[in-house]
């Protein structure tokens, strides 16, 4: 991911407060990478919209990130649910 340029400045706090970037693409498109390492550069958070990594016996099936990738950067609605 050579594109990507963090921005000159840091973003003021109420402009961090309402700014939302989304990832979307097909699956195996390289978005949870992608995703990692712009919230790695502008210190967000990934917060997940998957129907199916929302549950949390479901981590291998999902491709899940791992528990590494997890403490790299905040991780927001992953395995929040049961099965039940």
């Amino acid at each position: 991911m050579t594109d990507f340029q963090a921005p000159e400045k840091p973003l003021r706090d109420e402009e961090s407060a309402t700014s939302v970037l989304i990832v979307t693409g097909p699956t195996a498109g390289g978005k949870s990478g992608l995703a990692l390492e712009l919230a790695e550069r502008l210190g967000g958070w990934i917060i997940n919209a998957d129907s199916m990594q929302v549950y949390r016996d479901l981590r291998v099936l999902t491709a899940r990130p791992d528990a590494v990738d997890e403490v790299r950067v905040p991780h927001r609605l992953f395995g929040v649910l049961g099965a039940e």
